[in-house]
């Protein structure tokens, strides 16, 4: 994180907060907020690209600070902006809760990755508590499915493929009982990625 003074090589004053360099953590928060923003519709694809290439080419927290300026009411600081999935939504209402359990709990009508992957283009784009569930499910679907395809080439892995569909429902329960409990659940043994 950036702090408003940092100690200087020997012989020169203290860097100014604009000439620190910046951090793959730094870059990462600005990386989610332009994703977000163009999620939200502010940008569009060409000029999320361009931000996104600016963000993951910056070396100092000058060149970060362009690349949001005009999504934020104030000039950011990287202290200011936490990544959106660092704390954890809570549901608005009684309906957000039903909607992020539907969203693990579609999987088991047989719409494993398709189920979530509706509920986040839907109902995630006005629900952070939706989007939360919505993404925790994708994920774990898209481990298990790619479970399912690579493991049957081991024997083993034939063995395994069962246990995991079976640990894919039991998992779907538990995560849809959560979010109607206005809960946070995390699927163990997940490869996230959708964030």
């Amino acid at each position: 994180m950036a702090t408003s003074f940092s100690p200087a090589p020997p012989g020169r004053g203290p860097v100014p907060p604009a000439r620190l360099r910046v951090s793959d953590a730094d870059r990462d928060q600005v990386v989610e907020h332009v994703k977000a923003a163009y999620a939200e519709g502010r940008l569009d694809k060409d000029e999320m690209d361009l931000r996104l290439d600016h963000a993951m080419t910056a070396q100092t927290h000058a060149d970060l600070m362009p690349v949001m300026a005009d999504l934020y009411d104030r000039p950011p600081t990287l202290t200011v902006y936490p990544k959106p999935h660092d704390e954890p939504a809570r549901a608005a209402d009684a309906s957000d809760r039903v909607v992020g359990a539907a969203a693990h709990l579609i999987t088991l009508t047989g719409l494993f990755v398709v189920g979530p992957l509706i509920m986040l283009l839907t109902a995630g784009r006005t629900s952070p508590y939706v989007r939360r569930h919505a993404m925790e499910a994708l994920n774990f679907h898209l481990t298990v499915f790619g479970a399912t395809i690579l493991l049957p080439f081991t024997v083993v892995g034939i063995v395994l493929v069962p246990l995991f569909w079976v640990l894919g429902i039991v998992l779907s329960i538990v995560g849809g009982i959560s979010a109607l409990a206005d809960g946070e659940f995390r699927y163990p043994l997940t490869i996230r990625l959708i964030k």
